[in-house]
């Protein structure tokens, strides 16, 4: 079962039965998780566990190759609170948000800068998010390849220095301090970290939203559960549907950039 139901007995009353819900989050990844539950994907799980009256308990893994394999695989976790609509090693629920990459830069270089294909890309310091050490495995450095911007490309890893609090921030500190002129970074990091440097960003979603043939920089994200397990990814679905109001406020308050929703509401 995804949801653990255990037995808790205490001298001089009955046995009594309590839900549990196990979610599997990395302890230093904000804005999504952190150990000290400060993550916008934290506050979601929370409201989840609410709403199913279940006691929230986490198994803190850093969220890596094999994170997956070595946790939802593994019954480590029952849930997984932000994964890729289209995510294949797990029963996805219906989207909670849609967001996309974004070019982040300094507000008084007023650099305006919206498309791929904007020339000054050419000439700009771009940092682009990588996972590996070859810079060709995110879809912006698909894109920049694409169009021959390579030299003034400089890579950020993902995982970032995991000695140092909130490491993939590092790319949005490098446009803050003058580092590259241009990070293109994925949503929800950029848009909470932007808020926190001591200058003003401007945040604008890349475009195209996918560069044809097929590369896409918009992403819808879901909850993930184990594959089989429909029944509780269906309870998932009435919930999410049910605590919308407060699912949007928490992705609002984190400064989350979305495409499902009007720039009014954000």
């Amino acid at each position: 079962m995804a949801i653990a139901i255990v037995v808790s007995c205490s001298p001089g009353h009955p046995a009594t039965a309590s839900r549990i819900l196990k979610v599997c989050a990395d302890p230093n990844n904000l804005p999504f998780s952190n150990q000290q539950r400060q993550g916008f994907e934290n506050r979601i799980a929370e409201l989840i566990s609410s709403d199913m009256k279940a006691e929230l308990r986490y198994t803190w893994w850093a969220q890596r190759r094999g994170f997956v394999r070595n946790t939802l695989n593994t019954h480590k976790c029952d849930l997984l609170v932000g994964v890729p609509s289209s995510f294949e090693r797990a029963s996805t629920t219906t989207p909670y948000y849609r967001s996309s990459y974004v070019f982040v830069t300094r507000h008084d270089r007023h650099l305006r800068i919206g498309s791929f294909d904007d020339p000054a890309l050419k000439r700009l310091s771009i940092g682009v998010q990588m996972v590996g050490d070859d810079f060709t495995n995110t879809p912006p450095a698909h894109a920049l390849s694409k169009r021959g911007i390579i030299r003034n490309v400089h890579g950020f890893s993902v995982y970032g220095d995991y000695r140092q609090a909130n490491p993939p921030a590092r790319i949005v500190d490098a446009v803050a301090n003058r580092d590259v002129d241009v990070a293109i970074v994925w949503g929800p990091l950029a848009g909470y970290f932007a808020k926190r440097e001591p200058v003003a960003l401007d945040i604008v979603p890349v475009s195209p939203q996918i560069d044809l043939p097929f590369l896409p920089f918009v992403f819808d994200i879901s909850m993930g559960v184990r594959r089989g397990e429909d029944a509780f990814r269906d309870t998932l679905n009435v919930i999410i549907a049910r605590r919308k109001p407060e699912i949007d406020g928490i992705l609002r308050e984190y400064g989350v950039p979305r495409l499902d929703v009007p720039m009014s509401s954000q």
